[in-house]
């Protein structure tokens, strides 16, 4: 087999398993039903072309109906390339909007230099982002964020925010109205890096959120890359253990009632096992709760 016999080959396995991946989280967590319309939040970066591009040849495929339409936040920033986006979406026959906010000077101004602007950027494009999916009668918000991104969430909010927390794939907006969802909450962020080289999408780059090398979200996302090199598997280990906890054996009494807590008389499976040590995680069957979706031609 040639070297590009053998590039095709990981390209197409490369596929295969971002749309199982994505075909999995849309089923496990019920994010798209018939008749959706998902609203895709497309930034320009490889994530949320990925996420489009995934979405798209799999609602060929699905066997649910639901429709996507691309929408693209222009928040001002100088030297932003304004026709590459609306150019590629042509291109692609995908439905689009652009909406035009100047909230880049608004975070500019507001934010003392040195600082990190992501938190108040973040709201104000939520903000816009919540209006326009209702003017468009989106009824789901889809965001780019991948399984490294929710996972190194957990990590900033364990390490600087005392609490175990991290971004849920889905969940209703802040203003009430809006189910957000995260289709690509299974896929390492390295396979969406790889896909939009194969894809050859035109990626924009963020000279706001981009230019920032003191945010504490690099340091985590160098710990988990620093993890994954020394130690294969620790990475996944670690994301896989957001879907199986056992409040019993942790501290949040809004969780579990210890006050009440009394003898049954009866073994307990969870009763102090927690203070043995236990194999590591077996592996589940990847394709357990998939909306199946018809193979390419």
């Amino acid at each position: 087999m040639s070297t590009m016999d053998r590039a095709a080959r990981e390209d197409a396995k490369l596929e295969k398993r971002l749309y199982r991946l994505v075909g999995q989280a849309i089923g496990d967590f019920g994010m798209i039903a018939n008749g959706d319309k998902v609203m895709v939040c497309l930034s320009g970066g490889k994530d949320s072309y990925s996420l489009l591009d995934i979405l798209l040849t799999l609602r060929q495929r699905a066997p649910i109906e639901f429709d996507v339409v691309a929408v693209n936040l222009d928040q001002k920033q100088p030297g932003f390339p304004a026709d590459v986006l609306p150019d590629y979406l042509r291109q692609r026959g995908v439905p689009f909007h652009i909406e035009t906010q100047d909230t880049y000077s608004i975070v500019t101004r507001v934010i003392p230099a040195g600082k990190t602007m992501c938190s108040l950027c973040s709201r104000l494009r939520r903000g816009v982002l919540y209006r326009v999916a209702g003017e468009l009668g989106a009824t789901r918000i889809a965001l780019g964020h991948h399984r490294d991104d929710i996972l190194g969430t957990f990590f900033l909010n364990l390490f600087y925010g005392g609490r175990i927390k991290a971004m849920p794939p889905k969940l209703v907006s802040d203003d009430g109205r809006n189910i957000v969802i995260r289709p690509l909450a299974y896929v390492p962020e390295a396979d969406l890096a790889r896909f939009a080289e194969v894809r050859q999408f035109p990626i924009i780059p963020c000279n706001l959120c981009g230019s920032q090398d003191n945010l504490k979200r690099q340091e985590v996302k160098r710990m988990l890359a620093e993890w994954e090199r020394r130690y294969p598997g620790r990475v996944k280990n670690a994301f896989n253990a957001l879907a199986r906890v056992v409040p019993s054996h942790m501290m949040d009494r809004s969780l579990y009632d210890f006050a009440g807590l009394r003898p049954g008389g009866q073994p307990l499976q969870d009763g102090d096992i927690a203070f043995d040590e236990e194999p590591c995680a077996p592996e589940e069957d990847p394709t357990a709760g998939v909306i199946r979706f018809a193979e390419a031609e």
